[in-house]
């Protein structure tokens, strides 16, 4: 309201203004008064006479006249007319008007002001009696009472436009304000709608959505992206309560199993083979930690942003043959690498984990041998592990990223693992700005897990879809 107001009021303060101005402009004075004389001097220019005739508010006119029609006690025949002249001036009676609306008429002053824009005298329009403006000769009181009335006049002609406009003022801002309101209310109670189902809205019941207006605003947009966010909360809330479950599962059966072999042992402690026992206890104890430290990494790295602590730059050929030097398995493993470094931006332990867990997955599937390639597309090292076993079927290579998944051949305590190896793997591939996926094995039988990371010496670009990979 304040927006539309100040510039109505302001505009209609400006013309009050301008109105008063006209009226006490020296034209539109309500009484004037003129006069003009006439005077010719006969004789020396010091010792002649002099004649003159004046006119006031009438019109004179000049015109050629002999010697004669001049007459004066001091003119004499003999003598000759050396200077004639005439000269005209005009008296107005201005009002010294108010703009403020309430003002009374008999209360406001009035100035005589002259031609030349000379102000003579300023006195109330109460004073005005017989004196008739801009002379000094006694006039009839009727004058006077006309003259007053002319002036007060101008002044309650000026309250009432100025009254006029106020209220114009007034009613303009009104349905200004009224049309604004409506409009506003019309705009904002989508907003409102939206506010209500959002208080309604609480953690146990994500599935509600806010409604979208029809209309293609920002109110909608809005609607739009509301409802966006609360489908990835609705949806980190399920992963959330799904993880938890999967944790507690996993976490109670090693659990189980360690009290169940303590109580035998307690129970029959004469009985019990306490170094097989003990080896049992280990065991799961082994198995309790090696969970506990993928559940704390994958944590950190579902919280960490890209490329959080890596900033260092990491050969991938020197990582692969280092890591394959050292690792003991009883499959054939064969690998295939560049003669350049292909170094890359990141850190060297969360690489050594992403390709031990691929390793470690593929030793799980495989029948005899592993295979390792790393080349080089589109400014992105690929680093692929390949296996011979059954493979991962169509519809489950996504699924295998997912915490907890196990596929059916991949159940059993010992070889199924904790089931976050290659979810662990994918986020440190996105950790380091890459992508991680399967796909199937073009020459052989068994899974193609495929890791892409950019390298280091280019700007990283958009990774190479799998289409491209696997071409």
């Amino acid at each position: 309201m304040v927006v539309v107001a100040t510039p109505v009021l302001a505009a209609a303060v400006l013309a009050a203004v301008f109105l008063k101005a006209e009226a006490m402009r020296f034209e539109n004075a309500p009484i004037t008064s003129f006069g003009i004389c006439v005077d010719a001097r006969v004789g020396e220019s010091k010792g002649g006479a002099e004649v003159q005739k004046c006119a006031n508010d009438s019109s004179v006119v000049l015109k050629w006249a002999e010697v004669d029609e001049l007459t004066s006690n001091d003119i004499t025949e003999e003598e000759v007319p050396t200077s004639v002249g005439a000269s005209y001036h005009s008296v107005a009676l201005i009002p010294q008007l108010s703009i403020w609306p309430m003002t009374d008429p008999e209360e406001i002053f009035y100035a005589f002001l002259g031609d030349t824009g000379e102000v003579y005298e300023s006195s109330p329009v109460s004073q005005i009696t017989r004196l008739r403006p801009g002379y000094n000769s006694r006039g009839s009181m009727d004058q006077a009472d006309r003259s007053r009335a002319k002036i007060t006049q101008v002044q309650r002609t000026l309250n009432h436009q100025v009254l006029l406009l106020t209220g114009g003022a007034v009613l303009l801002i009104s349905l200004v304000g009224g049309v604004v309101w409506v409009a506003m209310g019309r705009v904002l109670r989508p907003v409102e709608a939206i506010r209500r189902e959002m208080a309604d809205i609480t953690e146990h019941d994500l599935s509600r959505r806010v409604p979208v207006p029809r209309a293609r605003n920002e109110i909608a947009a809005l609607a739009t992206t509301v409802n966006a966010t609360l489908d990835r909360l609705e949806v980190a809330v399920e992963d959330n309560r799904r993880f938890v479950a999967d944790v507690s599962h996993e976490l109670r059966s090693p659990i189980a199993a360690l009290r169940a072999e303590l109580e035998i042992a307690t129970a029959h402690p004469d009985l019990a083979d306490w170094p097989a026992v003990v080896d049992a206890a280990l065991a799961d104890t082994d198995r309790l930690q090696q969970l506990a430290t993928d559940l704390l990494l994958l944590a950190r790295l579902d919280h960490a942003g890209p490329a959080t602590g890596c900033d260092a730059t990491v050969g991938l050929v020197t990582l692969v043959v280092e890591h394959t030097a050292r690792r003991h398995t009883t499959h054939t493993l064969t690998t295939d690498l560049p003669d350049d470094p292909t170094p890359v931006h990141g850190s060297r332990a969360l690489l050594n984990r992403l390709l031990g867990n691929l390793l470690d997955n593929a030793e799980r599937h495989a029948t005899t041998t592993i295979t390792i390639r790393l080349t080089t597309a589109d400014d992105h090292a690929v680093l692929e592990v390949h296996d011979d076993g059954p493979g991962i079927p169509a519809e489950d290579r996504e699924r295998v990223f997912n915490r907890f998944t196990r596929l059916d051949d991949a159940r059993t305590r010992d070889t199924g693992g904790t089931g976050l190896g290659l979810p662990i793997a994918r986020r440190i591939a996105t950790a380091h700005r890459g992508t991680l996926h399967a796909t199937a094995n073009p020459d052989t039988p068994g899974a193609r897990l495929i890791t892409t990371l950019p390298l280091q010496h280019t700007t990283p670009r958009s990774p190479p879809t799998a289409e491209s990979s696997t071409a």
